[in-house]
């Protein structure tokens, strides 16, 4: 499967390098999915820990000038109101690019660990599955970090909230691994990709550069806080899931989310045939 993937890697890169998100001379890229439509949060669920499901407490999660925003202007001080926004829809082979900026002031009790700090959650369980007060969805996270003044770290780092992956050939036991990234400052915008195959192989890209690799994520693990034993089935493969970002006292806008699914009909004689794809579903195939 590793095979596969790095000539679909070589488009992406040329796609990112050139500023465009299709080439001009085929049509196949038509079909990107823009999770984030710009006006509203249709397709979105909001579980923020210690509310109900879809209480978007203080407008932590909105829409503005075109961004979906995670904002604490509404905020006099956090209390523990970590959350995630998820699409509703699962995926299982795709390639999602997400383009994010840090913005403004952590909020005021915010702990150390958010500051600067979000992610991309993947394979994520649904949000209506979460308890009430639980933390962090059981997935496997592309992190979002930057760094200021004497705080320098890894971008593209991967944490693990109640998963387990294959890394460097062995079965994780920690939960939190660095990239292979260099340090990233300011509030420019940032170019964030990921290549998921199932329960195959993961990538994580930050500048056309794979920073991360890993693959035959499971439920396992320690974690995440005040998780439904019911929904964590340890050993269980994660072939697919959803997609979610967080809200992790920081303030952080996003322009563009969407995804090119990997998965389709790929045989050449249907009107709906993706040279891209990795993986047949000839059920998908229209004639």
């Amino acid at each position: 499967m590793k095979n596969l993937i790095y000539p679909l890697l070589l488009l992406t890169f040329a796609w990112a390098f050139t500023g465009c998100d299709e080439p001009a001379e085929t049509a196949e890229t038509k079909e990107w999915i823009h999770l984030f439509n710009g006006e509203n949060l249709d397709g979105w669920d909001i579980k923020i820990a210690g509310y109900e499901l879809n209480d978007n407490v203080f407008n932590t999660f909105r829409v503005e000038d075109g961004m979906l925003r995670v904002s604490y202007d509404d905020y006099v001080e956090w209390n523990g109101e970590l959350g995630h926004i998820f699409y509703h829809e699962p995926f299982s082979h795709y390639h999602i690019v997400v383009e994010y900026r840090f913005i403004g002031e952590q909020v005021a009790g915010g702990p150390d660990w958010g500051f600067l700090n979000n992610g991309i959650m993947m394979h994520s369980q649904p949000a209506a599955t979460l308890t009430l007060d639980q933390l962090l969805p059981i997935s496997f996270e592309m992190q979002l970090l930057h760094s200021e003044g004497d705080i320098v770290r890894p971008n593209g780092n991967l944490y693990l909230p109640g998963t387990q992956v294959v890394l460097d050939g062995e079965l994780t036991e920690e939960d939190y691994f660095p990239s292979s990234s260099d340090p990233y400052f300011g509030e420019d915008w940032v170019r964030a990709e990921a290549i998921v195959l199932g329960d195959s192989l993961m990538q994580h890209i930050l500048d056309g550069e794979v920073v991360m690799e890993y693959s035959n994520p499971i439920m396992g693990g320690e974690g995440p806080d005040y998780y439904d034993p019911d929904v964590k089935e340890y050993g269980q493969p994660l072939t697919e899931g959803h997609i979610a970002l967080q809200a992790e006292t920081h303030p952080t806008d996003f322009r563009t989310i969407k995804i090119l699914p990997l998965k389709g009909c790929m045989d050449p004689d249907a009107d709906n045939f993706k040279s891209y794809y990795v993986v047949d579903d000839p059920d998908a195939c229209e004639y």
